[in-house]
C-alpha cells in the first residue's frame, strides 16, 4: 500500500542558516524528505509516524533569533514522475558516469544510466544518491552479489551491474518504486537485477558482498543488525540518507555489529559512509 505523507511547509527568516539547522532537527525525529524552496523548506514524514507533538522537540522553533512559520498538509500517494519529469536534467559524475532520462539525448561516459523517474528520490540529483554513485564508481564489483536496500529508481543497482556485479537484489517498500526499479533495470538491459517490494524482512538466509542502503537514520538504526548478518566477511556496507552529525550514532551501532568504519563522503552536510565487515 502506498504511503500517505504529511507535508510541513516552513517559511523562514532568515532562510539560511535556519534551513540547514531545521532540516537536521527534522531528520532526527523521522522526517524523510526535504525540498528547499526560495523562502523556506518543505518537509515530509509518513502519516503513520506523524504526531503534532513532535514539533515540541524542534529546538529552533523556540529560538527568538529565528522567525519560523509553518502549515501542515496531508499529501496523498502519487506517481512522482508527473511532478519531476519536466525538471529532470542529466547529471555527470567525475566524467565517468552519466545519469539521464530516456527522453534525453545519449551521453558519452564510461557508464551511462538511463532512468525514467517516478519518484523524487533516486535520480542522482540528491546529495546522498550522488555520493553513493561516487562510492560505487570507486569499487571493483566483478562477480559481487549486491543488495540495494531502499532502491528507489534502481539507479544504484544498475550502476552496480555495469561495474561487474553478478546479481543485485533491489528492495523498496513502496510499490511504485518497486515497479520503477523493474522498468529501469529492463531499460538498461540489467537482467541480473531482481526487484522486490518489501523491507528488511526479506533478508532471511541472504548473503551479499556489498550492501547499499540509502534510506534514513531511523530505518538504518533499526536494520543495520540485519545488514550485518547478511554481509560476507570483508564485505562492504555503504550507508547514506543522514547527516554528518549522525555518523557517531551510526558508527557506534555498526561497530557493535563488527562493521569497521572506513571513510565517508560529505556533500552539503549529507554523508555517505563506507564500512567493512570484520
Amino acid at each position: 500500500m502506498s504511503t500517505t505523507y504529511i507535508q510541513i511547509l516552513f517559511t523562514l527568516e532568515p532562510v539560511q542558516p535556519t534551513n540547514e539547522i531545521l532540516t537536521a532537527e527534522l531528520a532526527q525525529i523521522g522526517f524523510e524528505s526535504f525540498v528547499e524552496i526560495p523562502k523556506g523548506l518543505e518537509a515530509y514524514i509518513p502519516k503513520e509516524e506523524w504526531n503534532e507533538a513532535l514539533m515540541s522537540q524542534i529546538q529552533i522553533l523556540k529560538n527568538p533569533n529565528f522567525s519560523i512559520q509553518y502549515t501542515i498538509n496531508s499529501i496523498a500517494p502519487k506517481n512522482w514522475n508527473e511532478v519531476w519529469e519536466s525538471d529532470f536534467s542529466p547529471i555527470i559524475i567525475d566524467d565517468r558516469c552519466a545519469v539521464r532520462a530516456d527522453f534525453h539525448d545519449p551521453i558519452v561516459a564510461d557508464y551511462e544510466l538511463i532512468i525514467t523517474p517516478k519518484m523524487s528520490f533516486g535520480t542522482g540529483h540528491h546529495q546522498t544518491t550522488h555520493m553513493m554513485l561516487h562510492h560505487i564508481l570507486d569499487l571493483d564489483l566483478e562477480g559481487y552479489s549486491v543488495l540495494d536496500m531502499g532502491c528507489g529508481t534502481g539507479v544504484l543497482a544498475i550502476l552496480s551491474i555495469k561495474k561487474g556485479a553478478k546479481h543485485v537484489d533491489a528492495i523498496d517498500i513502496e510499490p511504485w518504486c518497486y515497479e520503477n526499479a523493474k522498468e529501469n533495470a529492463l531499460l538498461n538491459n540489467c537482467k541480473e537485477i531482481d526487484a522486490h517490494e518489501g523491507d528488511s524482512n526479506l533478508l532471511i538466509n541472504k548473503e551479499y558482498d556489498l550492501i547499499i542502503a540509502n534510506i534514513n537514520k531511523n530505518v538504518l538504526l533499526q536494520d543495520i543488525p540485519k545488514y550485518a548478518s547478511c554481509l560476507e566477511k570483508k564485505g562492504t556496507l555503504l550507508l547514506s540518507g543522514f547527516y554528518a552529525s549522525d555518523i557517531e550514532d551510526i558508527q557506534q551501532l555498526c561497530e557493535a555489529e563488527n562493521l569497521e568504519y572506513s571513510f565517508h563522503l560529505e556533500k552539503d552536510n549529507w554523508v555517505a559512509v563506507k564500512f567493512i565487515k570484520q
